[in-house]
């Protein structure tokens, strides 16, 4: 059995998760985000889930690993997709289950909530996080993602 428990995010998360915002980007894409407009984006999100819902890891005390779902409606389906963003665990914890225990959690909540469709992008370059996702059941699907900066 996991030495962690997966529980909704509380306030008491929020530090953990920004700083998991601000490694991921670092990590991921090689940019420092701010972290005023990270606070504030965390923040809001726990303040108004209509924005997103955030899942977290813990062991112990410590926070290890958190993601956030956020919601898309589809006239297609009649039904909610859900979408799996903002997926940090530590490096201590990686390659221990931390993500599949998160995933699992979204998995049931969305089954639980009617969702369609659970999905994720990822950068094309990060091979490692693509191979979890696979062994997970999820699969490269015939979308690309386009967008404008604003």
């Amino acid at each position: 059995m996991a030495d962690y428990n997966i529980s909704k995010a509380l306030p008491d998360d929020a530090d953990a998760i920004v700083q998991f915002q601000m490694a991921m980007a670092m990590e991921t894409e090689g940019v420092a985000l701010d972290r005023e407009s990270v606070q504030q984006g965390v923040s809001a999100v726990m303040k108004d889930e209509s924005r997103g819902v955030y899942i977290v890891a813990k062991a112990g005390a410590a926070t290890i690993g958190s993601l956030m779902i956020t919601r898309e409606w589809s006239d297609w389906t009649n039904r909610w997709y859900w979408w799996v963003q903002s997926v940090y665990v530590l490096p201590d914890y990686r390659k221990k289950g931390v993500f599949k225990a998160l995933y699992s959690c979204v998995k049931e909540l969305a089954k639980e909530a009617g969702v369609s469709k659970v999905r994720l992008y990822v950068d094309r370059g990060n091979r490692l996080a693509q191979t979890a996702y696979e062994k997970l059941g999820m699969a490269e699907c015939h979308y690309l993602m386009y967008e404008e900066e604003l």
